[in-house]
């Protein structure tokens, strides 16, 4: 069994900013709890960048280099990005990649050569930020992009023009089918709305160099379309690897920004269609990251620069930031001050918390180790339960792609865990000289932190391992899988604990009043 996750791939006319960034840790998530489900080797993460195009070549230009040194710039920068962040994929493609530009000419000339792509006149109003004809019927009364909100222009070519509407009620059935192939639900509708007159898509340029040329016909360069989506097939060997490729596809998942639903659910299906090969199992479309009400885009300025966030508070305090606090689907908001209070909550007050508390009495009474008891009290199989149950709600919660909510049952665990210590009190226990019941309460708290951890990994790495690392449960973390996450599933498990300090400490304005006190 095998799982395949994309996302979009990046337009590199600048820097990545926060929009990018959310995209791929939600997908990283993803595919870490898929490994866990399956191992590493049966899941397979794509993600890259997109670097053809007009935009490319006039921000080269103004540069003064030529658009392959912008590119290799560009394309450095998302990949240290994705790297500081714990982004992990398995591929990180490039459309300038040589496989994939060979494949993207070997598609064309197919499709070309079966009539789903003819030369035609093409032209309508053209939004340069967006690289993308607009209908009249998505374009405010002045003809601004409803994305960008610049003006559009109009053009007029003689393109190939990709055939949609030979594909267009077979794209149909499979929206509606039961399989529910596009999430949420009302990006589904929309989109069967929007196919209603979806017209056929130009799928060359004559004005544009910068690109893979059409073997045909030099003189066009392939466009968008065709070049930027199949980066999905490229990216597991399609014409190139038989083998591999099958094994991966079709696609279990594509995530994917709302703003580009349409290409993704009706012109990609359409195009895969005509290549005779299987629909994704899933396109999922998710909400923007706003500033201020406003769609975080290079174009309009609106940005938060994700290298600086996580070189100042750390990736995987990010990571939580927008894994939580957004309702995965919908739009989410970040301001400094919202971050700062949920990275507080939840990290420095919560997530290592329990662990604390309990490592004195573990150093004091057993020196740092602390074994299975040959007993459990009822007190510790409620415990037990508590996990069982956040294991359940954090696998059914990642399957319905809810991840705020898979999080949420990961910090439910921790607060069960934090008020089993009230209710157990140990500083009565150690006081009263009372070490049997002592030792079973924490073993308890260790062995619940440890399921924690594990299911916290897909979204957290780095800081699930501190904790990991301070418990000593007897296992690398990275070896870790879902069967693990069964409390007392290791029945002669002994915790050896090391002390190295908070997991997380606070920060911002918490942080400066507890450093003045």
């Amino acid at each position: 069994m095998s799982y395949y996750v994309t996302t979009a791939i990046d337009y590199v006319n600048g820097r990545p900013h926060l929009g990018h960034a959310y995209e791929k840790i939600a997908a990283d998530m993803i595919a870490r709890h898929q490994r866990l489900l399956l191992g590493p080797g049966d899941v397979f993460y794509l993600t890259g960048t997109d670097e053809h195009g007009a935009k490319i070549e006039k921000v080269a230009r103004e540069a003064g280099v030529s658009p392959a040194a912008w590119c290799d710039e560009k394309a450095a920068q998302f990949k240290e990005a994705w790297e500081l962040l714990g982004v992990a994929p398995d591929r990180f493609i490039r459309t300038t990649d040589a496989d994939h530009e060979a494949m993207v000419q070997r598609i064309f000339s197919r499709l070309l050569q079966q009539g789903d792509i003819a030369k035609a006149r093409y032209e309508g109003w053209y939004c340069r930020s967006c690289e993308e004809f607009k209908l009249e019927r998505d374009m405010a009364e002045d003809r601004h992009c409803p994305v960008h909100g610049t003006p559009t222009e109009w053009q007029s070519e003689e393109n190939y023009v990709f055939l949609v509407s030979r594909y267009k009620e077979r794209v149909r059935a499979w929206l509606e089918s039961d399989a529910r192939p596009l999430e949420p639900d009302w990006r589904c509708r929309e989109t069967l709305n929007l196919l209603e007159g979806f017209p056929d898509v130009s799928v060359s340029r004559q004005s544009l160099k910068w690109g893979v040329p059409v073997a045909e016909d030099p003189d066009h360069v392939i466009y968008v379309w065709i070049d930027a989506l199949s980066n999905y097939l490229s990216g597991i060997g399609y014409m190139r690897d038989e083998a591999l490729f099958q094994y991966w596809w079709p696609a279990d998942l594509h995530l994917v920004g709302k703003d580009i639903t349409k290409f993704h659910a009706i012109i990609w299906p359409a195009l895969l269609l005509a290549l005779d090969l299987p629909l994704p199992r899933k396109v999922y479309a998710h909400g923007w990251v706003l500033v201020g009400q406003e769609k975080m885009s290079k174009s309009t300025g609106v940005v938060v620069d994700p290298v600086t966030m996580a070189r100042e508070y750390g990736a995987d305090a990010l990571r939580y930031y927008l894994l939580r606090e957004i309702v995965f689907g919908k739009d989410g908001e970040f301001t400094q001050e919202a971050f700062e209070n949920r990275v507080n909550a939840d990290l420095a007050n919560n997530f290592g918390n329990a662990l604390h508390r309990m490592l004195t009495f573990a150093e004091r009474h057993f020196e740092m180790r602390v074994a299975r008891p040959q007993d459990l009290p009822a007190e510790v199989s409620a415990l037990a339960a508590a996990a069982a149950a956040a294991r359940d709600a954090h696998r059914e919660a990642m399957g319905r792609l809810a991840l705020h909510e898979a999080l949420g049952a990961v910090w439910g665990l921790l607060d069960e865990t934090n008020l089993f210590i009230d209710r157990m009190a140990p500083w009565a226990l150690a006081k009263a000289g009372d070490l049997a019941l002592l030792q079973q309460v924490l073993w308890g708290v260790f062995e619940s932190l440890r399921v924690a951890a594990i299911m916290a990994s897909s979204a957290i790495p780095g800081l699930a391992l501190k904790l990991w690392e301070q418990l000593g449960p007897g296992q690398e973390l990275a070896s870790a899988r879902w069967e693990d996450t069964v409390f007392d599933g290791t029945p002669d498990r002994t915790f050896a604990l090391v002390r190295t300090g908070p997991v997380y400490p606070r920060i911002g304005v918490a942080a400066a009043k507890g450093a003045k006190a």
